[in-house]
């Protein structure tokens, strides 16, 4: 009698213990079953930020040159200025601004001790004489801590059908080993004008995307379109 109790306490026991495992094992899978699951949109947004940060390499920066910003007047007195959203920029600053937009990139303004002339007849014949003497113009901003960017746009108007003089001081005082550089340009017909490869030829351990941005001074505030359109084809 004691070992026929003993059998069936043992059976009550292993029963209490298998009960216990499957009020476990059905609390675990409803949990999973009513834990939230991402959408279908939440799931493609999550892909393209990272399918975005594996073309960005990493940290962006977004240097830009712009004679509003050089030339000692307000920059709305510059005939190199556009108005975008009621704001007067520069024409390489207004597409700098939506390449940030996009790509969440550090802006930085390249500046020169040069004072440029807010006139555009002015002007043209200033650089014209600046580029046939060969003059690399002072710069008087720097970029602190160029190891922290692995991509950097580069954007500049094309003067006389190249850069201007004070991009050969910007790719002068920089290494861009390793790095990879992205060039845009505002012009007034001569887009980007081979300063892709240029910029190779002053750069050669950088990687240099030929197909550059490029927009006519006239149509640069009307730009994002275009400029998303762009960094898509470049999976930004």
């Amino acid at each position: 009698m004691q070992k026929t109790r003993f059998i069936i306490g043992l059976l009550a026991l292993v029963m209490v213990l298998a009960l216990t495992a499957c009020g476990k094992a059905a609390a675990a899978e409803n949990a999973s079953t009513a834990a939230p699951q991402p959408t279908e949109a939440e799931q493609t947004a999550d892909e393209t930020a990272e399918a975005n940060g594996a073309a960005s390499g990493g940290n962006i920066l977004i240097a830009y040159f712009t004679a509003a910003e050089n030339s000692g007047v307000d920059a709305v007195s510059s005939a190199s200025v556009v108005t975008v959203d009621d704001t007067a920029k520069g024409v390489s600053q207004a597409v700098a601004d939506m390449i940030a937009e996009r790509t969440g990139g550090e802006l930085f303004s390249i500046q020169t001790s040069v004072v440029y002339p807010a006139d555009m007849g002015e002007l043209i014949d200033y650089v014209a004489e600046e580029q046939d003497a060969g003059v690399l113009p002072e710069l008087t901003t720097h970029i602190e801590d160029l190891d922290e960017y692995d991509t950097v746009f580069v954007g500049f108007p094309i003067w006389w059908y190249d850069m201007p003089q004070v991009m050969y001081s910007f790719f002068e005082e920089y290494d861009f080993a390793g790095k990879t550089i992205i060039p845009f340009t505002v012009h007034n017909g001569s887009r980007l004008s081979g300063t892709p490869a240029t910029i190779q030829e002053l750069e050669p351990e950088a990687t240099v995307i030929q197909d550059g941005f490029t927009v006519s001074h006239q149509n640069a505030a009307d730009a994002a379109e275009d400029v998303a359109a762009w960094l898509d084809g470049l999976g930004y």
